[in-house]
């Protein structure tokens, strides 16, 4: 086949000067989406360039929102041994239904009564079959004798090697960046050949409110993205101040209001503009 010189410098030019697939963020950042989110729109927050890109929202149902996941990704968490709301029964048929491409599992275990043991055969029975990615139960920065790290570790030696998984899954709340780096430091320091997911963390209601959250943000995301070993993270918590207080006044009153991604009026706060950024 005979090509014209014409046509082949247009080619050559046409390749050299086409316009790549860029994407402005880390492919790293998600959003933590509370059950009484259902007037926020998690889209608002997706800037269509891969900056933030993970939604989940506790449960294996599809997030509540106007604007179903936002067109982020979703993730399913099965969050107890088995849940009115997800019942451990209907976990895989909502996989399918959802497509969810990676599952968390159990919501600080180490704070709930639910014994490393016990979760080793759950998650055997329950979490091995499904053929995704998978993650340990989320546990807490406790130091305590059997919490946190600790529980984790007596978890996987329960499991004798019996238990499929991909990720470390962690929570942090605490005083400062210097406490964070060093927990999830810790955390890989003692699972060095697993990836480590951060699905819940702030400062611990800081006495500056927003500007503390802001400045620690500052300090962790940057931290996180050049993390190899970091896989995603999901700052707390993507919703406003008045839903969080109205819902979840515990929560409100251990966290503060400032690290929210929302404003009340539905609009991006400074915290979750900082997420947009690269």
């Amino acid at each position: 086949m005979q090509v014209s010189l014409t046509a082949f410098v247009t080619f050559a030019l046409d390749y050299l000067f086409v316009t790549p697939t860029v994407q402005h963020g880390p492919g790293k950042r998600g959003l933590v989406w509370p059950y009484y989110n259902g007037g926020l729109d998690p889209g608002r927050l997706n800037d269509h360039q891969g900056t933030v890109n993970l939604i989940y929202d506790y449960e294996t149902y599809a997030p509540p929102s106007s604007n179903g996941n936002g067109g982020l990704a979703f993730i399913g968490m099965q969050r107890c041994l088995d849940c009115d709301s997800s019942p451990i029964s209907k976990l895989a048929a909502r996989q399918q239904q959802l497509k969810f491409s990676t599952v968390f599992t159990l919501n600080e275990p180490d704070l709930n009564g639910i014994s490393p043991g016990q979760a080793a055969d759950w998650y055997k029975q329950h979490i091995n079959p499904l053929a995704i990615k998978k993650a340990l139960p989320a546990v807490t920065s406790s130091t305590d004798p059997g919490k946190g790290l600790s529980w984790v570790q007596q978890m996987v030696n329960a499991c004798s090697g019996g238990c499929h998984f991909d990720y470390i899954n962690l929570h942090w709340y605490g005083q400062n960046f210097a406490q964070f780096k060093a927990h999830i430091n810790d955390a890989h320091s003692r699972f060095p050949h697993n990836k480590i997911v951060i699905t819940e963390f702030a400062l611990q209601n800081p006495p500056g409110g927003q500007a503390d959250q802001i400045n620690f943000f500052k300090q962790a995301f940057p931290f996180l993205d050049s993390a190899s070993f970091v896989e995603m993270y999901f700052p707390f918590v993507a919703t406003s101040p008045a839903l969080f207080k109205s819902h979840d006044p515990n929560g409100a009153a251990f966290v503060g209001t400032g690290s929210t991604l929302y404003n009340n009026d539905g609009t991006i706060s400074a915290v979750g503009q900082l997420l947009l950024k690269a």
